[in-house]
């Protein structure tokens, strides 16, 4: 007997229905996204390889017609659902209900071609009474949602796939351009060149404490003015040090501590006593960014890891979708929280009416439901038997869902003026603040940024002894207290997050992929939680802002996300508007060329050199920072030196430059070889100390003898004998007898080894170079070859401690490719700025959840969904090759029928491959 068929993304998704729907249903999941653009050559079919736009993937001269191609490691569960169709009763499209989810499913109905009734199938919620009303109320599907989501994907790839190679050909290979990622990372350079500009500037006050009041008390209070004149703060200075308010008063230090002796004396008195109600009221639930941006903040959760814990609990039925740009809860919910809220605290904190968040963000999408626990009655941390992570993203979410809906905070606020004349007859004014909560509503269930809530009620009161105007006050002492400016704080997850969404620029659904990419392409390194662009994002940023400004102008990439928001409603139309972006149009085109024109007309006018060289503190320092081939080096003049890896830009001063630049150009004289009589130096190079011996400028013609240094050895301390006796490596160390082969001893890029002909064996340490003899050679290669680091295990660098996801311990190792840490199912390997001695069980949780959250690597199988993929296994290289013969095949010979039209506008036929 047929059955209806229902289609979702991933297996845990799929799972989860399935108990709902129980054996009367079907559930599939296709795994993601089943066809996409090609993802490079390879990819692409051999009828199309011919074509000028085949490198895009895109027909940019026929209306921007892009080629799908259902990936390799997506055949085999093609077949499968295809034939799951055949033998349904009809076909529920179960995607999420946005624009990517749309786009699945239409992908999904074009390659599997059902004959069967189709059927939209959507939810917010994985409970059963959302399950079984989405069945009963389908929709048809959204074509205005697929489109916008069409050109999003076209547009991202023009722009990858134009700018890219200018940056490969000008900076270095394998870099990438991004239309959000590019502008994320102007944001963090312009705050590190901010830093870099910076020059900090001193100023002093004076710190009283006082006692008096009724009854008496002791409180404390700073200097805000002198004879009338507002006091210098830490905003009255410019970026420069410069003092930038003319009427404001700087004490230095001499100052401020004379005036605190002359005031030691002097009866100070209660001036002005102003005292103010306040209120707060609650934040609205989470949508998409403020979840990452408090997850981040409370938890030290990446906005990867919080998307990934987020994606798990929705699709187990925990909280509603977690990609929304809404903060607007259903009828159901605002019932939910005010009952709990109700049972919890009290009648007293619930107002009368439920509160409506109904304002959005700029440029949001579709109108989905805030993030909330789900379901009609809402289940509290405890009762939903969660651990580790999943449990603490879910009381947040939980928390603040609740708090939403109860009774504002309420208190008093009091400021008090203090003064008294000095003994040189200067006037000085004192002030300080206290702040009482008297209900404190919401704040009893949820704080921003805090974990604990009521130790966050006591430290938010600032209690006054009782002061009227004219009170008398004793001095209990008086202080001069120096401060000093600091620099633009860097960027964190969570506020580049809020600075993307605040200027309109990306979606809240992609900011966790976009801060993945431009950290694992190299733009950006992190120091504990600050975001650091490298020396390779000046460069690349320093080239888009001259030659190609418009691209990371932060308004016109946010006018572009409102042009796309527009097609999805239908206001525009996407091939005018890809057109207009990629070739320019009309007048218009004379200021705007396009994208195509901009590339062709502006990579021959980049200067490499110029474009790869940053100066450090200005051109009159003669100290610049070049991005080479190899990695980011400091030069001064004809010297240069590599830079540390974990030295961030605005910490390259010009004497820390030269200095650098000093250690790199003197080279150290070790003696003179006793053999040869030549000279032995040890030096520094780019991928480490050094020695060598002889010169390549000594008329010889012969290249010198070199030889890197062992780990444990220090270049201030290296003798001659120990350089002679790495200068003779690689060492023979006997013939096999079995067969006259030579044995060599040599060291390696992953350590030193042993070979044999084409024949290796790791060895364990490089002492064992100049030790290992002819009979533990052979006995080495008499074993079976194992990889480094894969025989017995070694002990762990360090233990950091319990997961707090997966419950087992984690261990930080030293591995092939340097240290890592692992829990025994996940391996991590630590990044720039982690070090072997500064890494806490904290930072190791992070990258294990990170690396958990990453996509799968090619070739490996995963569960993941929508850009996560996932692959399966061939049954033989025979079956490939019939796989792709087929491709071949159906992409050279088969006709593809249009798609239908939308009930707005008529749709052009896309390009397929099945």
């Amino acid at each position: 007997m047929p059955k209806p068929l229902v289609i979702v993304e991933s297996p845990a998704k799929a799972r989860t229905i399935a108990r709902f729907l129980g054996s009367d249903y079907d559930v599939e999941s296709s795994i993601g996204h089943i066809r996409d653009l090609p993802r490079n050559a390879a990819d692409v079919p051999p009828a199309y390889k011919s074509e000028s736009w085949s490198r895009l993937g895109v027909d940019v001269d026929n209306d921007f017609k892009p080629l799908y191609v259902i990936s390799r490691e997506k055949k085999d569960q093609v077949r499968k659902l295809k034939q799951m169709v055949k033998q349904a009763s009809e076909l529920y499209l179960a995607t999420d209900e946005d624009r990517e989810g749309e786009s699945i499913a239409w992908h999904l109905l074009e390659v599997l071609a059902p004959t069967v009734p189709v059927k939209r199938m959507v939810f917010h919620e994985i409970t059963r009474p959302a399950i079984e009303r989405a069945v009963r109320e389908w929709r048809e599907l959204d074509r205005r949602l697929v489109d916008a989501q069409e050109t999003r994907r076209i547009l991202d790839r023009l722009y990858g796939y134009e700018v890219s190679p200018v940056l490969w050909k000008k900076v270095m290979p394998s870099l990438s351009a991004g239309r959000v990622q590019s502008v994320a990372t102007r944001l963090l350079v312009e705050r590190e060149r901010a830093r870099m500009r910076f020059t900090p500037a001193s100023y002093w006050d004076v710190d009283g404490r006082f006692a008096g009041g009724t009854p008496a008390g002791s409180f404390g209070a700073s200097l805000v003015e002198l004879d009338g004149r507002r006091l210098a703060t830490g905003r009255d200075f410019d970026e420069r040090g410069q003092l930038v308010r003319a009427n404001a008063v700087l004490l230095d230090e001499a100052s401020a501590a004379e005036l605190a002796s002359g005031l030691t004396s002097s009866p100070f008195s209660v001036r002005s006593v102003e005292q103010k109600p306040w209120r707060r009221t609650p934040h609205a639930p989470f949508m998409t960014s403020t979840l990452q941006q408090e997850a981040g903040r409370k938890l030290r959760f990446t906005a990867a890891r919080t998307m990934r814990i987020a994606q798990d609990l929705y699709e187990s039925g925990y909280i509603t979708y977690m990609r929304t740009d809404s903060t607007t809860l259903s009828e159901e919910a605002l019932q939910a929280a005010r009952s709990q809220a109700r049972s919890l605290y009290g009648n007293e904190y619930v107002p009368d009416s439920p509160r409506r968040y109904d304002k959005k963000v700029k440029n949001a999408q579709e109108a989905h439901e805030a993030i909330r626990p789900a379901g009609d009655t809402f289940r509290t941390p405890e009762a939903t038997g969660l651990t580790g992570d999943q449990r603490r993203l879910y009381e947040l979410v939980w928390m603040r869902t609740v708090a939403s809906q109860m009774a504002d905070a309420a208190g008093q606020s009091v400021s008090v003026r203090i003064g008294a004349v000095a003994a040189d007859g200067r006037d000085a004014e004192f002030a300080t603040s206290g702040r009482v909560i008297t209900f404190p509503g919401f704040l009893r269930a949820y704080v921003e940024g805090s974990d604990d809530p009521d130790a966050e009620l006591e430290d938010r009161e600032v209690r006054l002894p009782a002061l009227t105007e004219g009170d008398a006050l004793s001095v209990e002492s008086l202080a001069a207290a120096g401060h000093a400016t600091s620099p633009p704080a860097r960027y964190t997850e969570a506020s580049l997050v809020k600075a993307l969404e605040e200027m309109g620029v990306g979606r809240p659904s992609t900011y966790a992929s976009i801060l993945d990419t431009i950290q694992g392409r190299g733009y950006v390194w992190k120091k504990g939680s600050a975001l650091i662009p490298s020396w390779i994002a000046f460069a690349v940023i320093g080239l888009l802002e001259q030659h190609f400004g418009e691209l990371v102008d932060y308004g016109f990439t946010a006018s572009m996300e409102e042009d796309l928001d527009g097609i999805a409603s239908g206001d525009r139309e996407a091939v005018p508007w890809l057109t207009r972006f990629y070739f320019g149009n009309g007048s218009e085109a004379a200021s705007r060329p396009g994208l195509k024109r901009m590339v062709s007309e502006h990579l021959g006018e980049i200067d490499a050199r110029e474009i790869n060289s940053i100066p450090i503190g200005g051109p009159e320092s003669g100290v610049v920072v070049r991005v080479g081939r190899y990695g980011p080096y400091v030069q001064r003049g004809d010297d240069r030196a590599s830079l540390p890896e974990d030295l961030a830009p605005d910490e390259l001063t010009v004497e820390r430059a030269v200095a650098l630049v000093e250690a790199g150009s003197s080279d150290r004289s070790l003696g003179d070889d006793p053999a040869s009589g030549l000279p032995v130096v040890v030096k520094a190079g780019r991928y480490g100390p050094y020695v060598q011996m002889g010169s390549a400028d000594d008329g010889s013609g012969e290249k010198p003898l070199t030889a890197s240094l062992f780990r444990t050895m220090d270049p201030a301390t290296v003798t001659l004998e120990q350089a002679l006796q790495l200068l003779t490596l690689p060492r023979v160390v006997g013939a096999d007898p079995a067969d006259g082969e030579e044995i060599v001893a040599t060291n390696g890029r992953y350590g030193p080894y042993l070979k044999k002909g084409s024949d290796s064996r790791s060895l364990e340490s490089e002492d064992q170079l100049f030790g290992v003899t002819l009979e533990e050679a052979l006995s080495l290669f008499g074993q079976p070859k194992t990889r480094r680091g894969r025989g017995a295990a070694g002990a762990p660098l360090k233990e950091l401690g319990d997961d707090p996801e997966s419950g087992t311990p984690i261990l930080l190792k030293e591995g092939r490719f340097g240290p890592y840490v692992t829990d025994g199912t996940t391996n991590a390997s630590l990044r720039k700025g982690d070090t072997v001695e500064g890494i806490t069980p904290e930072r190791a949780a992070e990258l294990l959840a990170d690396r958990r959250a990453a996509p799968p690597r090619p070739g490996r199988k995963a569960g993941g969904r929508k850009a996560a993929g996932a692959s399966t296994k061939k049954a033989s290289a025979a079956k490939k090759a019939s796989a792709a013969k087929k491709a071949s095949g159906a992409a050279a010979g088969k006709q593809v029928a249009p798609r239908k039209a939308a009930a707005t506008k008529k749709a052009a036929p896309r390009k397929r491959v099945d």
